[in-house]
């Protein structure tokens, strides 16, 4: 049997990942129930109790359907009420409180229902509706947000680079065809070409964002310590929940990219650079209207930031700086490691970088005499 929807035994889906190399779709329990039944649509199991229940849910969304065409009736009669100037900002204050509690109706509509949790486990979810968002990020919350936090944490990637990041948008790194987990060393003949980033938020409507690359374990020989590098920096990115793939290599060059991408290296005698990706979300330019799922952000000025020169210097690069002056909020983080390994040294000849034939040694500080051996006390 070669279905991936209907193998459900251990050595079935074995051999389907071996002869075909795809992976079984969703749980055992569900596929050996589907083989069981002939092809029998989910919603149509013929099992009373499953359809007593959906039946019982069938109502109570009709009831949060009432609730929903009521609130969407109080927020048009909100807006289109006229209010003195100076109570204009209660107004908003209102309207907003009243999207908010629309967005949770629409959630509590669908939250219990079987053929939705059914279509999110198959990954068949559309990210544009509100309960597929919700339960994406629940399931972002459950596991990989705080694996990510943990890595970014014990790497100190806060403070080191930003003081503070609580990330609200997954992101998925990737070089050519592997995908790297949060912390992973990459080769450095990998990570030479330009990534591809998959950013995945959970509100509705389009951002922009910028991206920044920084290395921040730049040895620094004359102050016995370490600078910051800038590996990648562009701007005007523009994201939503259906729209998630940056690539790094294809990016404008005149509206988006400010410093683009130099291939990642440590040098030699260092035991590994860390280099940290942020994203920053770019300030809001208007409130959301309703009835729109557009919510566009303010464009930086490219040209003005290049002409300016002050963030187009790879060396000495602070991030900090970058996001107090153009107001710029950490939305997502994440994090690869590169050593140097057998390829850097070419790798950092074909970028035009010097320093390839260099090694970095540690000092050797001499013990206090107490401490030394018996022997060498009297040398």
């Amino acid at each position: 049997m070669k279905n991936p929807e209907m193998v459900s035994k251990p050595n079935q889906e074995r051999r389907l990942e071996k002869e075909t190399g795809q992976s079984p779709i969703t749980s055992r329990r569900r596929r050996a129930l589907l083989k069981q039944t002939d092809g029998i649509p989910f919603e149509q199991m013929p099992y009373q109790c499953f359809q007593e229940a959906r039946k019982v849910l069938q109502e109570d969304r009709k009831e949060k359907l009432e609730a929903i065409q009521q609130q969407r009736e109080r927020i048009a009669r909100l807006k289109e009420s006229k209010v003195e100037p100076q109570d204009e900002g209660r107004k908003q204050h209102r309207l907003d409180s009243m999207r908010q509690k629309l967005e949770r109706l629409k959630i509590l509509a669908d939250i219990n229902d079987p053929v939705v949790k059914r279509r999110f486990e198959d990954g068949l979810g559309d990210m544009n509706k509100p309960i597929y968002r919700h339960l994406a990020h629940k399931k972002w919350l459950a596991y990989k947000r705080p694996l990510l936090m943990q890595r970014i944490t014990q790497m100190n990637v806060m403070p080191d680079v930003l003081p503070h990041v609580e990330p609200l948008v997954s992101t998925e790194l990737s070089f050519a065809k592997r995908r790297v987990q949060h912390g992973d060393i990459v080769d450095s003949r990998v990570s030479e070409i330009a990534p591809k980033m998959t950013i995945q938020p959970y509100d509705r409507g389009e951002r922009l964002y910028t991206i920044a690359v920084v290395d921040p374990d730049v040895p620094n020989v004359e102050k016995d310590g370490f600078d910051y590098r800038c590996h990648f920096l562009a701007a005007n990115i523009l994201i939503s929940p259906t729209s998630t793939n940056v690539r790094f290599s294809t990016l404008d060059a005149e509206s988006q990219t400010i410093i683009p991408w130099l291939s990642p290296y440590s040098q030699k005698g260092l035991k590994y650079s860390r280099l940290a990706i942020f994203i920053l979300e770019q300030p809001l330019l208007d409130p959301l209207a309703p009835g729109t799922s557009a919510l566009r952000s303010q464009s930086l000025d490219v040209a003005a930031i290049k002409a300016a020169g002050r963030y187009t210097q790879r060396d000495g690069f602070i991030l900090r700086s970058l996001v107090n002056s153009q107001n710029l909020k950490p939305a997502g983080v994440d994090l690869f490691r590169t050593q140097y390994d057998e390829g850097t040294a070419g790798v950092m000849q074909r970028a035009g970088i010097e320093g390839w034939d260099v090694e970095f040694k540690r000092k050797r500080i001499e013990p206090l005499p107490y401490k030394r051996l018996k022997g060498e006390r009297y040398r």
